[in-house]
């Protein structure tokens, strides 16, 4: 029994907040599918990308809350893009169509690689304020896959879905990850052969992030500190390259702590959000601004 997709959260979410289509090139097969809940009179939200496994729907629990302190949050899932130049010029022409100029950007695994490589892609015109980057990485060498990326179109999906069950936690969990685990097993079967095969060519392509185009760029990184498909080595480059980042770590929570830890995941996206307050880049109403204020410090008291 999925327990996250039988809970009253996860169904109340489902029936209050509409899916939306959204086709922004000429390829009309190309469909951004995204939730966007939260005051629209906000005109930089922050915006959640999933990892490969994942759909718009895993990041429920932080639409929930930051929607219910006054933040406009967007959670999307990407179509099929083959090249990350294709995905950047796809992405912009997204924010163009919903009329943001600027973004904050939270990216977990895959979805933080991208949100890094669009910073990237526009640090002539930015488009990104801010990054917090969950159990991600800045260089795909790190799965010694460049070989086998221009396959995975060719591979039937049970073998693609093999290949990402494979970075799964396989040792003892608690009750939390376990669940957390079965629900992005479900979103994975969920996704089709093409979309998982360009998210695993765009996971595995050789590219690294150039981070002197980034470096005006506020950035978060959320680790943990227990089993999780990135290696010590993963975690301590992305360090390097944002030396002076504010850093959020997890006792655990695995591959997926915005799922299992939400609370604590929360917490931090909104001690990051809260150094715009007050700009015109704040992602939060600002007649909510004093109450959420109170709530995040009577948290950290």
């Amino acid at each position: 029994m999925d327990q996250i997709k039988g809970s009253p959260d996860y169904n109340w979410f489902r029936s209050a907040v509409p899916l939306k289509r959204i086709i922004v090139d000429d390829d009309d097969s190309k469909v951004w599918s995204l939730y966007d809940a939260g005051p629209k009179s906000v005109r930089c939200p922050i915006i959640f990308l999933p990892p490969v496994s994942g759909t718009a729907e895993v990041f429920f629990k932080q639409l929930l809350t930051l929607t219910g302190s006054g933040y406009r949050v967007i959670s999307l899932q990407y179509p099929v893009y083959w090249d990350l130049m294709e995905f950047c010029d796809g992405f912009r022409k997204l924010l163009d169509h919903l009329h943001l100029d600027k973004v904050h950007l939270f990216g977990a695994s895959l979805g933080g690689f991208l949100a890094q490589k669009f910073a990237e892609c526009t640090h002539k015109s930015p488009r990104v304020h801010s990054l917090i980057l969950c159990n991600s990485f800045s260089d795909t060498s790190i799965f010694n896959q460049a070989w086998t990326a221009n396959s995975f179109w060719l591979m039937p999906a049970f073998l693609l879905k093999k290949i990402v069950l494979g970075n799964f936690s396989k040792g003892p969990v608690d009750l939390k990850m376990a669940d957390a685990i079965d629900f992005m097993v479900d979103r994975l079967e969920s996704l089709n052969q093409s979309e998982l095969a360009s998210r695993l060519t765009l996971n595995c392509q050789n590219s690294y992030v150039e981070p002197h185009k980034i470096k005006e760029v506020a950035v978060t990184i959320i680790d943990v500190f227990d089993q999780s498909a990135l290696s010590l080595e993963a975690k301590e480059e992305m360090y390097k390259l944002y030396p002076n980042a504010r850093r959020a770590h997890l006792k655990t929570g695995g591959n997926f702590p915005y799922l299992c830890r939400s609370a604590e995941v929360n917490l931090y996206v909104q001690i990051h959000l809260r150094q715009f307050h007050g700009t015109r880049y704040a992602a939060i109403c600002p007649t909510m601004m004093n109450s959420e204020e109170l709530k995040v410090n009577d948290v950290i008291v």
